[in-house]
C-alpha cells in the first residue's frame, strides 16, 4: 500500500493533535474504553497485542496499569502521539511505530489480538483497514462511539471538527464487520457514565457546577438504565455511547453468493 492513501489534509489534522491539549479529558475516556475492552476479552487468553491508532497512548497506559497483556505495541498516524506514548515508559510496551494509517509493519498473524478504539470512525477507508488487520492477527476488538441518530447530518460541522467521518449503531458496525468476514464473540453497550458527564459539562462546557447539576445527570442516567430494563436490548442500542466488539477472523468480504 502506498504512503499516499492517506489524504494529506486528514494526515496534517493530526500531526500536532496530542501537544498537550486534553490530556486529562483523554486519561479519564481512556479509563472506561479499557474496561470495555477488558470486559469483552474476558474468558479469553491474548499476550501479544497491537493498538492501531493509539493516540496519545492512554488506553495503552490503563491497559499496563491494569497489566491486562503481557507484550503490547503500537501504531499512530501522529508524531505527537508516538513522542507522547513513548514519554509514559509503559513496562509492557514493546514498540511504537509511525504508520500510514493503513499498511500495519508487521507479519501475517503476528498478534493475537488487534485494539482499534474509537479509530475506525476517522478512517477514510475503513474495509481497507479492517482487512489489513485481519490479515495480522486472528482477532480484534473495536470500539466506536455511536453518533448516528436521526438528524446527524444536521450537526455535521460538529462531527467533523472531531475528525468523526464514519457514523456507526451497534447494529450497522455488526454489519460492517460480519460482511468483511469476521465472527463477534462478545460485545457491550455502554452508556455514558455520569462521571464522564459530569466532566464534559463541567469542565470542557464550563457550565455552572451545583448539586443540582450533578444530580440532575445522576437521575438521568439512572432513568436510561430502567428504561433499557424494561424495554430490552433494542431501546439499549437506541441509547449506545459506545459499542464494543471481541472479533475472530473468519472469512472474507462473499457478495452474490446466492
Amino acid at each position: 500500500m502506498s504512503n499516499e492513501i492517506l489524504s494529506a489534509d486528514v494526515k496534517s489534522a493530526y500531526d500536532d493533535f496530542y501537544l498537550g491539549r486534553d490530556e486529562q479529558w483523554r486519561m479519564l475516556g481512556a479509563k472506561y474504553k479499557s474496561i470495555n475492552i477488558t470486559d469483552v476479552c474476558r474468558g479469553y487468553e491474548f499476550k501479544k497485542v497491537l493498538e492501531v491508532g493509539a493516540g496519545d497512548g492512554s488506553i495503552l497506559q490503563q491497559l499496563d496499569v491494569m497489566n491486562a497483556f503481557s507484550e503490547m505495541h503500537a501504531l499512530e498516524i501522529s508524531q505527537s502521539g508516538v513522542d507522547e506514548i513513548n514519554s509514559r515508559k509503559l513496562k509492557n510496551l514493546k514498540s511504537v511505530h509511525l504508520f500510514d494509517g493503513y499498511h500495519i509493519p508487521f507479519a501475517d498473524n503476528e498478534f493475537d489480538l488487534v485494539i482499534l478504539a474509537h479509530v475506525l470512525e476517522h478512517v477514510e477507508f475503513e474495509r481497507m483497514l479492517l482487512r489489513e488487520i485481519k490479515r495480522v492477527s486472528k482477532h480484534v476488538v473495536i470500539e466506536v462511539p455511536c453518533d448516528y441518530r436521526y438528524g446527524v447530518d444536521k450537526r455535521m460541522k460538529h462531527f467533523l471538527n472531531y475528525g468523526h467521518i464514519n457514523m456507526y449503531t451497534p447494529s450497522s458496525l455488526r454489519f460492517l464487520v460480519q460482511s468483511e468476514g469476521f465472527e463477534v464473540l462478545a460485545d457491550k453497550i455502554s452508556l455514558i457514565e455520569p462521571e464522564v458527564t459530569k466532566f464534559n459539562t463541567f469542565v470542557n462546557q464550563g457550565k455552572a457546577k451545583s448539586l443540582l447539576n450533578s444530580l440532575r445527570i445522576d437521575v438521568e442516567y439512572f432513568i436510561k438504565k430502567l428504561i433499557i430494563s424494561l424495554f430490552g436490548h433494542k431501546r439499549k442500542e437506541s441509547f449506545a455511547n459506545a459499542y464494543t466488539l471481541l472479533l475472530r477472523k473468519n472469512g472474507d468480504l462473499n457478495i452474490f453468493t446466492h
